[in-house]
């Protein structure tokens, strides 16, 4: 199995900032010292390719991004300053989310230790989202010939907003998200399916309502499943309002692994949001879940 990384780029941020960059490197240390993934299995995540950036994003917006010429209003909302690290640094985050998507349909699953980016939408970003890796994969992959039906399975505890707006009239991909209801972001745009979940869903709440949703994802019959598993739904999270124990979110990750498995259908994962303090609860979070996937797919 093959996991990719851009976490050579580090985003230069100002003190005091709420963006935990230093996660990325953190979860690959990590699963590297748990014996979870070994070091020759992550790779470095390539630079996104023009065209593939250009199937989600409007060529405008690209060039302001990678300019450097967002107004202040338009950086505001991402939440992030600019830089040409945070410029290499996403080019590194989408080719990794495409390399991602075609390494887990020829070995069955994989991932990038980033990603998630599912608040951008064509023309903007927002919630520390520039551009949008799983509408940027799941494109490449149909306008390639490599599967004929992409689903989106998004546990973040934000509704995936931009991956709505970018592709839920796309008739070839499904975008199923599962959020705290009154969580970011305000204004919802709809997916194929949402779930929304009241503050303070507990596991077993959380698990009856993610397993009575699940079919309708397997009924699309998807070739390819682009798996945001984000840990924010974790208790202790700064910004997630809902109260899963790490039991809970490897309980979840178990679930939708196994179904797609025993179907066939390979995976490619991201591993969203987690904003726990200290941040060692989110990336131990996420740790957990690439132990399931091992479990999972047994490699």
């Amino acid at each position: 199995m093959r996991f990719f990384t851009s976490d050579r780029f580090v985003i230069p941020l100002p003190g005091g900032h709420s963006f935990p960059g230093r996660k990325y490197v953190l979860l690959r240390e990590k699963l590297i010292r748990d014996g979870i993934l070994k070091a020759d299995a992550i790779h470095p995540s390539p630079l996104a390719d023009a065209t593939d950036l250009a199937r989600a994003h409007a060529p405008e917006y690209i060039a302001a991004v990678l300019d450097g010429t967002l107004d202040a209003k338009a950086q505001r909302r991402i939440g992030l300053p600019w830089s040409e690290t945070l410029v290499n640094r996403i080019h590194a985050t989408m080719g990794g989310a495409v390399m991602a998507a075609e390494a887990a349909l020829e070995d069955g699953l994989s991932g990038q230790l980033a990603g998630g980016t599912h608040h951008a939408h064509r023309d903007f970003g927002a919630g520390y989202c520039i551009f949008n890796d799983f509408a940027i994969a799941a494109l490449k992959v149909l306008a390639e010939g490599w599967a004929a039906r992409v689903a989106i399975i998004d546990l973040d505890v934000h509704q995936g907003d931009g991956n709505a707006a970018i592709l839920t009239d796309h008739p070839d991909v499904f975008v199923f998200s599962v959020q705290g209801e009154k969580n970011f972001p305000h204004h919802r745009v709809p997916s194929d399916l949402d779930l929304d979940l009241p503050d303070g869903t507990e596991d077993d709440a959380y698990l009856r309502a993610l397993a009575d949703h699940l079919p309708a994802v397997f009924d699309f019959r998807p070739d390819l499943v682009l798996y945001q598993a984000g840990v924010d739904p974790l208790a202790d999270d700064r910004l997630g309002r809902l109260a899963l124990t790490y039991d809970g979110l490897a309980k979840r990750d178990r679930l939708v692994l196994t179904e797609c498995r025993s179907r066939g259908i390979p995976v490619a994962m991201a591993i969203g949001g987690g904003y726990a303090a200290p941040i060692e609860k989110s990336v131990t979070a996420y740790a957990n879940t690439y132990a399931v996937a091992k479990e999972v797919f047994r490699f």
